[in-house]
């Protein structure tokens, strides 16, 4: 029986002018079907110091989430080394390496990327994209920011909204969280 694809998601995140936000929109596909069109792709942990946006399946990423929270209760205050001891896990793990889904993680100090390939990426520019949209997205990101006065939040949800004219897999029901940056 042939596998068929799931597609979860667009998730951008975007630091500038101290803030950082992320986005994620709210459609959920199976195949060639929309499942779901408000799904809620964003958390926020650590007493809202840190914002998690996942793309890929929903169970793994939510179980995800949950070692990447434990992590980061290891080692307080070093969200790089709790996404590094992450994604060493989740590459070395028999259980784990079966895992779907792709992380990113903001806070004051960082954006992470994390993924199940043990790659803890922090992008030098500030923004960073996953899920079926997000590269449309990060090159919309890239060039409001080179040419617009918007801030983080809006530049996110207007980057967001140009990956749904493009990505089949993305849709407008996006939503942005903030976060000041230090």
């Amino acid at each position: 029986m042939p596998r068929i694809e799931t597609h979860s998601t667009t998730v951008l995140s975007v630091r500038h002018n101290g803030m950082v936000a992320i986005g994620g929109d709210g459609q959920v596909t199976y195949g060639n079907t929309v499942l779901k069109h408000d799904t809620r792709k964003l958390r926020r942990i650590l007493n809202d110091k840190v914002l998690v946006g996942f793309a890929g399946s929903t169970a793994d990423a939510f179980a995800l989430l949950e070692r990447f929270e434990a992590k980061a209760k290891d080692y307080p205050g070093n969200l790089p080394r709790a996404a590094t001891e992450l994604a060493r896990e989740w590459r070395t793990d028999r259980i784990l390496r079966r895992l779907e889904a792709m992380m990113i993680v903001v806070s004051r100090e960082h954006s992470l990327l994390i993924t199940g390939q043990g790659d803890v990426v922090q992008p030098s520019d500030g923004v960073l994209g996953i899920g079926s949209g997000g590269q449309y997205a990060v090159a919309a990101a890239r060039g409001l920011l080179k040419h617009s006065p918007l801030s983080a939040a809006e530049i996110v949800r207007s980057s967001l909204e140009i990956a749904a004219e493009i990505d089949i897999y993305t849709n407008t029901n996006i939503v942005v969280e903030e976060l000041a940056a230090g």
